[in-house]
C-alpha cells in the first residue's frame, strides 16, 4: 500500500537519530577519558588532516561558524573535499553530530548535522591542534572541595 513508505520514513529517521546520538555520546566520553592529542579516529587520520588543512588552511575549528559549513559557497568547497574519501573512509557521508564549540558538550544549540568525513576532518584537527584538550582537562580535574565554611 502507498502509506507504507510514509510509515517507514519516521522509523528510519528515528533509527538514524538514535545512532547519531549514540555516536556523539561515545565520542564525547572518549574525549573525556583520554588526552585527545594522541587520539586516532581512523587509519586515514594523517591523510584526512593533510587534505583538510590544504583545503581549509584558515578554518577556525575551535568555534565553528555554521556558515562555513552550510552556506552554498561552503558546500561547493566541502563537496570535493568529502568526495575524495568515498571508498577510503567507511560511511564517509553518514550523518553525524558535530559540536560547534569544542569546549562544550553536545546539545541542541551546540550541534549541527554533518557528513562523517567533515566530522572526522574537524575533530582530527581539533585533537591535533589542542582544541579538544579542554574537554579532557575538565573531566580529569578533581571535583572542587566544598568550602567547610560554606559559600561566601
Amino acid at each position: 500500500p502507498s502509506f507504507l513508505p510514509s510509515l517507514r520514513q519516521p522509523r528510519l529517521e528515528a533509527a538514524w537519530a538514535e545512532r547519531a546520538f549514540q555516536h556523539a555520546q561515545v565520542y564525547f566520553h572518549l574525549l573525556s577519558a583520554a588526552d585527545p592529542a594522541g587520539l586516532r579516529l581512523t587509519r586515514a587520520d594523517d591523510r584526512i588532516y593533510a587534505a583538510f588543512r590544504r583545503s581549509f588552511p584558515d578554518l577556525r575549528v575551535d568555534l565553528l561558524d555554521v556558515e562555513a559549513l552550510k552556506s552554498e559557497p561552503a558546500k561547493e568547497k566541502w563537496r570535493p573535499f568529502c568526495l575524495q574519501f568515498e571508498g577510503a573512509v567507511e560511511d564517509f557521508n553518514l550523518g553525524t553530530l558535530l559540536r560547534l564549540d569544542c569546549r562544550r558538550g553536545y546539545s541542541e544549540e551546540n550541534s549541527v548535522l554533518a557528513p562523517r568525513i567533515q566530522f572526522l576532518a574537524i575533530e582530527i584537527a581539533r585533537n591535533r591542534e589542542g582544541c579538544n584538550g579542554a574537554v579532557y582537562r575538565s573531566a580529569a580535574a578533581p571535583e572542587a572541595e566544598p568550602d567547610p565554611d560554606g559559600p561566601r
